[in-house]
């Protein structure tokens, strides 16, 4: 997600405090293309590590993508998307979304 610049990435354990998963990742992109691709690559990614079955939601619309990939899961936000769901709150987190998209 670096080589994409994800922006503000947070990674969220759910070890221990759900089944769904051991690691949630938030990052933010700048538009509906910028999240297809990093969903993409993503997907790509994780692919060739071996991963099988990974799921993806989203991605037409691209304000939202969710990659399920089992121990893992991603959810790449447009910021003003991000901070309406307020998953990092919700699970905990210590995240503060960047005064620009609070605007």
């Amino acid at each position: 997600m670096d080589d994409d610049k994800a922006a503000d990435p947070v990674v969220i354990e759910l070890a221990g405090r759900t089944a769904i998963a051991d690691y949630m990742v938030v990052a933010s992109g700048t538009s509906a293309r910028h999240i297809q691709a990093m969903a993409e690559h993503l997907v790509e990614k994780l692919e060739s590590k071996g991963l099988k079955g990974i799921r993806i939601e989203g991605a037409d619309q691209g304000d939202w993508v969710l990659i399920d990939g089992g121990d893992i899961i991603v959810h790449l936000f447009r910021p003003e998307a991000r901070i309406h769901y307020g998953l990092e709150k919700m699970w905990g987190a210590d995240w503060s979304a960047p005064e620009a998209a609070r605007a």
